[in-house]
């Protein structure tokens, strides 16, 4: 909408100029996209009388052929004003005027989209089997033309117009169909960039599918429809992801060219130099906003960059070429991977119905959920009762037993004490079920950590292909390698050698909380030292032995450590330091390392998933005890696209991560807690990250949920 008006002056300057020289056919077309723009800004008067404007204008055009397609046009324009007011017998008139003249014209493009207002017309009318024969006109038009992607869209409209008039087999053919050929254009699509925003655009013909089917196992339980609309989900989610991880082992670089290496070398180098510069900037006394914001900009665009080179370096690599992607899993491969203790939860958030399926090794139950409207507003209001820190017990409690017993009442029967594997969906992705009330509760909170393991996917076929991926990867033969207090300012006592005061009172929840490892603004003054990651390293460390052990504090907490291949050797990886989060631009989400030498100096400190995705870390567990790390921006069809996924693909099949912005002191004991179950109690990641935090909620000082719930295991449960 903000740009609608700016685009109205460009078009009120160029009519003035069409009408100065005199120029009647340009002077038209423009007045039919002003037309168009308050048609989108939703002025529909303004649009009517500009519309009306460009038709008479047309009249006045010597070439028949541009004076029909251009009121053809504008017709259809009309057409589809008068949809947006629901005066559908005018939108009928005027979008069979615009047909008729486009067949006049020969432009098949405007006859085409004149079908759409013309079907939409006689949906308003209730004419819906008339509607569905305007989209067979029109599916038969797209043929004609060899427009692939708009055929797709018309047999979407025939589905979803045979569901609402109770035609389910006759949608689901269609729909299919229409699904087909979604899936042969993405295999076409090189870039992984363009793979993701053109899947994001046709997430809702996978959802009709899902609703359609759904609708059938209503009908008839007995047909296994509600087992295709599982598949159908499956389909439909992190399928990027899966193809990442399936490219993760071949070396993408193996006879790459001196042009591309060089060129690779070029970025890098220049990514680095813009990244100190941005560190130098962000050290200053008074940094520059706009400074920190252009250069933030200038490492984007390198980035994207760096991106499209690593697209050519795989197109070139004849290992790539020979992949052969994993289908989606069906519902007996989803089941092949667990086991009698484990129920897996998946969700699928819709705006008319959103639907839920248990799976077992044995058993497959669906429900159908509220739309993603209200569940999604649950979701949110539990997420902000549990990271603001004024919030009382009453209200976490109330909020947690209102999303309960949505997403979680209907399934209660089937969860007894069985670990829980969520495959999340929409706003899902960003709440700790384990701090969710068990629906079943009599108390008024009793979170669901108590009774259950809780492990999150992206999808359920991440989890075979990161098993494929590792099962015959040999162990790691040492323990743990840890970095801790990085030094970010060069106002740090580890330079200047003057002391600093971090103190905090553990009992008082505002003081303890205005220190969290957040770096999510970049534009502020430097960052705070977080002497508890020192802690918390150190304790750690103690728990194993030294032998086994890597450790990185102060400047040796930096950029080259972690690039470091000795990296590889180690089982545990864990990282405790800052962390930030870029929902617009994922890439350039990470983690903050030293910033500056043991002379002040500043240099490279911004680990970014970029970064990220070309480290290899073949490690059991990866930790990023750090704040948001379990955050990214959300992605239809792909889920929160962030870290965790670069972590996957660096090549740890499970990582901790966070959800929110953690606390220092809470969150050293919470890892404190989480290794000593581990190493000493011989517990597995999953079933010790539950002790810890329920260590945690025992402790009256701890008890919040804001303390312990942010941290959440992604990835492998065995």
């Amino acid at each position: 909408m903000q740009h609608y008006p700016q685009a109205l002056n460009y078009y009120q300057q160029a009519l003035s100029i069409s009408q100065t020289t005199g120029d009647c056919y340009n002077e038209a077309l423009i007045l039919k996209e002003i037309s168009s723009t308050y048609l989108n800004s939703g002025n529909y008067q303004q649009a009517i009388n500009s519309g009306h404007q460009a038709i008479a204008l047309s009249h006045n055009l010597e070439v028949v052929e541009f004076k029909l397609a251009i009121e053809a046009g504008t017709s259809d324009l009309l057409a589809q004003v008068e949809l947006k007011q629901k005066n559908y017998s005018q939108a009928l008139k005027d979008s069979q005027k615009a047909k008729n003249l486009a067949q006049k014209s020969g432009y098949k493009e405007i006859e085409a989209r004149a079908y759409t207002s013309t079907a939409e017309a006689y949906n308003g009318l209730k004419q819906t089997q008339k509607s569905i024969q305007v989209y067979q006109k029109q599916l038969t038009l797209y043929t004609q033309m060899g427009l692939i992607a708009e055929q797709a869209q018309s047999l979407y409209n025939i589905a979803k117009l045979q569901r609402q008039n109770k035609q389910l087999s006759a949608a689901l053919t269609e729909i299919d169909k229409a699904i087909k050929i979604i899936e042969n254009i993405r295999k076409e699509v090189d870039s992984e960039d363009l793979r993701t925003s053109f899947f994001a655009t046709v997430q809702d013909y996978y959802q009709l599918k899902i609703n359609i089917l759904m609708e059938l196992h209503k009908q008839d339980p007995s047909k296994g429809y509600d087992g295709q609309a599982l598949q159908t989900s499956e389909s439909s989610r992190a399928r990027v992801l899966v193809e990442l991880l399936t490219q993760a082992n071949i070396n993408i670089r193996k006879n790459i060219s001196p042009e591309l290496a060089d060129e690779e070398r070029r970025l890098q180098w220049l990514r680095e130099a813009r990244e100190k510069r941005l560190s130098e900037i962000a050290s200053q006394s008074q940094p520059s906003a706009e400074l920190i914001a252009a250069t933030k900009q200038e490492i984007e665009d390198i980035i994207k960059q760096q991106q499209e080179l690593t697209a050519k370096i795989r197109a070139t690599n004849p290992e790539y070429a020979a992949l052969n992607y994993p289908q989606p899993l069906t519902l007996s491969q989803i089941q092949q991977q667990l086991d009698s203790n484990t129920v897996m939860l998946q969700y699928s958030l819709g705006k008319e119905h959103s639907y839920l399926w248990a799976i077992t090794p044995n058993s497959l139950d669906s429900y159908e959920l509220p739309p993603q409207a209200q569940i999604e507003k649950a979701a949110n209001d539990f997420r902000q009762s549990l990271v603001r820190v004024t919030a009382s017990s009453k209200q976490q409690a109330t909020a947690a037993k209102q999303l309960s017993q949505i997403i979680l009442a209907p399934v209660a029967s089937k969860l007894a004490n069985k670990r829980l594997v969520i495959v999340a969906d929409g706003t899902l992705q960003n709440i700790p079920f384990a701090a969710l009330t068990e629906p079943t509760a009599q108390e008024s909170y009793q979170p669901l950590l108590i009774n259950h393991e809780i492990v999150n996917l992206p999808s359920a076929s991440t989890i075979a292909i990161l098993r494929q991926e590792t099962q015959q990867r040999p162990k790691a033969p040492k323990a743990i390698a840890i970095l801790a207090d990085p030094v970010f300012s060069a106002d740090d006592s580890r330079v200047t050698g003057k002391p600093e005061n971090n103190s905090i009172t553990p009992d008082l929840d505002l003081q303890r909380s205005a220190l969290s490892r957040s770096a999510r603004n970049l534009n502020r003054n430097g960052w705070d030292r977080l002497t508890g990651t020192r802690e918390e390293a150190q304790a750690i460390l103690k728990l194993g032995s030294a032998k086994d052990s890597l450790a990185a504090f102060d400047f040796d907490a930096n950029y080259n450590w972690v690039k470091n291949p000795q990296l590889s050797q180690y089982r545990v990886i864990h990282l405790a330091t800052h962390g930030f989060a870029d929902d617009a631009n994922p890439e350039l989400s990470g983690i903050v390392l030293s910033l500056v030498d043991k002379q002040g100096k500043p240099e490279r400190g911004y680990l970014r998933l970029n970064d990220i995705f070309n480290l290899n870390f073949p490690a059991d567990l990866i930790v990023l005890s750090a704040c948001e790390t379990g955050q990214g921006k959300e992605i239809q069809g792909e889920g929160l696209v962030g870290l965790t996924r670069g972590l996957m693909y660096a090549g740890s099949p499970r990582i901790v991560v966070s959800l929110w912005n953690v606390d220092d002191e809470g969150t050293k004991e919470l890892m404190t807690q989480f290794y000593r179950q581990m190493w000493q109690e011989g517990k597995s990641p999953v079933a010790a990250l539950r002790a810890a935090q329920l260590s945690l909620w025992q402790n009256p000082n701890w008890r919040k949920p804001l303390y312990w719930a942010a941290f959440t295991l992604q990835g492998e449960w065995r």
